[in-house]
């Protein structure tokens, strides 16, 4: 038993004691509160030989924005382009073409065939009223028992065409297919008197194919009237209301028969 603790001393003899190894400690605490005193005296700045920001060399402000949301001087916010709102934005029906009161003085001009046309109106690509006639007159032929929707939009995309290769071969000026529906579409109108009464009475007689032949000539008149203003065609229209009453024939036999 001696041997055994004479050999564990030999084997775990050093010359290191519980002294040193507190000494030691100290010593480190030491060197690390020495090395953080000289980073808190350097700070932030940024060695001699390093390159530094010039924000940094200048006097830190407190930042009062939030994050993603930085803060503006009123200088910046002349400078930016929404910053008086949307007050200076055209209204919406305006960026969309459809002005009402355009709309209503072309329909009186429709309504009234002796009134003067204003050409720069009428120039215009409104479509709006030419869609809403095209429905309601599908709708009252609907009334009568005739689904003739697709003869409607059929004959007036033709006619469309058709009316816009003829004006230009007769005009010096040249005129768009959306001018040419636009017309078209609003001089549409009086048919919508024609297939209303058919819903009240059958038009398959001598009164109804006078009020038919009526309508006819309203609508080719109306329509040679707004082409003749719109492109300078004074004297010719005549010519151009012949095509236009064979197109509006077509719309006036779907209604009688």
């Amino acid at each position: 038993m001696s041997n055994f603790e004479q050999l564990h001393f030999d084997f775990y003899q050093s010359n290191y004691t519980i002294d040193d190894q507190e000494e030691g400690c100290n010593s480190y605490g030491s060197n690390e509160n020495f090395s953080g005193s000289i980073k808190s005296q350097t700070g932030e700045q940024p060695p001699t030989g390093a390159f530094a920001p010039s924000d940094m060399l200048l006097s830190s402000k407190s930042y009062t924005g939030q994050i993603l949301q930085p803060t503006y001087s009123p200088d910046t916010l002349s400078h930016l382009g929404y910053a008086d709102g949307f007050d200076e934005e055209p209204p919406l029906l305006e960026e969309l073409g459809i002005n009402f009161e355009h709309i209503w003085q072309k329909t009186l001009t429709v309504l009234n065939p002796m009134k003067p046309a204003d050409g720069s109106i009428m120039n215009e690509t409104d479509l709006t009223g030419p869609i809403i006639f095209c429905l309601a007159l599908g709708a009252t032929l609907l009334m009568a028992g005739k689904v003739h929707f697709g003869y409607v939009y059929g004959m007036s995309a033709i006619g469309c065409l058709v009316m816009h290769a003829l004006l230009n071969l007769m005009s010096d000026l040249g005129v768009s297919h959306g001018c040419v529906a636009s017309v078209l579409g609003y001089c549409l109108l009086p048919m919508l008197i024609l297939s209303s009464s058919a819903v009240i009475f059958s038009l398959q007689g001598i009164p109804g194919i006078l009020l038919a032949l009526f309508i006819i000539g309203w609508c080719s008149l109306s329509a040679s009237k707004i082409f003749t203003s719109a492109l300078a065609m004074e004297g010719q229209q005549l010519l151009i209301a012949y095509p236009c009453a064979l197109l509006y024939g077509l719309f006036a036999l779907l209604t009688v028969f």
